[in-house]
């Protein structure tokens, strides 16, 4: 896998423009709202509540759908007309005038965002067994760098207007459109490729043909609750913080540029001496545990330097994930990798619409003044339970690993 260092570079840039893709306009987009609305800030909060939804709603919907075209006619088309269409969407948001021109660029843009699945297919086609979850490791790696860096290179492009974010986005996704093809190489062949199947692209019906496979349910399950515990980060951190520290935006961005370089640092370095030294099961087991145990000190904590002492122990806790999706990749047969990888970013994303809408009502409950029991940290409480659920059920799966 290491001897094709350019493919690699591109998968990796591809999922580090999807991860960016968020951040990078996050920083301009209550302007922008209120410039083609003209309402007040407060309707630009629902707008973009709103373009987040709908963002993260076509990347449930069509993660089965591009992992299998992906399985049929190859991870290269599907990454590469990805990326163009991506690039081309950029643009003409970056040339709206209207908020439903908005509405429409982020459909797209959650279609085309969708390529997380082909790209984790892409790299499990081009590992063995044993770097799969190093592979995996390297994925999650490049999403860090996305998330540290989309909301640093967006302000920064802010400064130049509301549109430039745009701009920027667009340039990276058509030059790595083109850096692709040139360098991708086809990993499908005849001996893995797979018949197209309307059944399998749907996010539900394919899931549940997942789930009839041995010890798969389980599995999910646990992928699914780890999502939605990684998602109480960006649906209440910034209103956490606000509320528990009284930070301004420029601590905030700090705060976040610190998890997610932890997080990066973790995911390019530690995922391969920990499954070497652990294994897979014991592996998730850890990463499981050590979430629980930073979600509850988050949520107890009231100074702000104990934060940035629980940030490295958080980011920490992330080895769990690709251990599992290594565990899950190798109980399906290698011409249903691109089928596997689209459940579990349909899975990602629909925890990315659920958890926004718990969360952010947890908080809201638990930080009111007049609330029974005042604990803005409430979200993180609530998604420790749900791991400590997850342990549960992934004691269940015996299979060896």
């Amino acid at each position: 896998m290491m001897r094709n260092r350019l493919p690699i570079f591109v998968i990796l840039a591809t999922v580090m423009i999807d991860a960016m893709g968020i951040g990078l306009i996050i920083p301009v987009m209550p302007d922008l709202i209120q410039e083609v609305t003209g309402g007040d800030l407060g309707a630009a909060a629902v707008w973009g509540g709103i373009l987040s939804t709908v963002f993260a709603f076509m990347q449930f919907l069509c993660g089965p759908l591009l992992g299998n075209l992906s399985d049929r006619f190859g991870r290269r088309p599907v990454l590469l007309v990805s990326l163009a269409v991506m690039s081309a969407d950029y643009v003409i948001m970056a040339m709206a005038h209207n908020i439903w021109i908005l509405v429409i660029g982020r459909i797209v843009a959650g279609i085309t965002a969708a390529t997380y699945a082909t790209a984790m297919a892409y790299m499990a086609d081009m590992s063995d067994a044993k770097e799969k979850a190093k592979a995996f490791g390297m994925i999650g790696a490049a999403m860090g760098v996305g998330f540290v860096f989309g909301p640093a290179l967006g302000g920064f492009m802010g400064q130049f207007g509301t549109r430039a974010p745009f701009w920027a986005a667009a340039a990276l996704a058509g030059g790595n459109a083109l850096l692709g093809w040139m360098v991708l190489k086809e990993t499908v062949t005849d001996a893995n490729r797979r018949a197209f199947e309307w059944r399998r692209s749907n996010p539900l019906g394919a899931l549940q043909a997942l789930g009839k496979l041995p010890s798969m349910t389980n599995l999910l399950i646990v992928f699914f609750f780890y999502q939605i515990a990684a998602a109480v980060y960006p649906a209440i951190w910034p209103y956490f913080i606000i509320e528990r520290f009284g930070w301004e935006e420029a601590m905030i961005g700090l705060s976040l540029t610190a998890y997610g370089l932890c997080f990066a640092i973790v995911q390019a370095t530690l995922i391969g001496p920990f499954t070497k030294w652990f294994g897979n099961r014991r592996t998730v087991v850890i990463g499981l545990g050590l979430e629980v145990v930073a979600l509850i000190y988050l949520a107890v904590i009231s100074n702000g330097i104990l934060l940035f002492i629980g940030i490295p122990v958080a980011a920490l806790s992330s080895v769990g994930l690709p251990a599992l999706q290594s565990i899950m990749s190798r109980r399906v047969s290698d011409d249903a990798q691109g089928e596997l990888q689209g459940i579990s970013a349909s899975l990602t994303s629909l925890a990315h619409i659920a958890a926004p809408l718990v969360m952010t009502q947890t908080f809201a409950y638990f930080s009111d003044k007049h609330a029974v029991l005042y604990l803005p940290g409430a979200p993180f409480v609530l998604a420790a339970a749900l791991l400590m659920i997850a342990i549960v059920v992934f004691a269940k799966s015996r299979r060896a690993t």
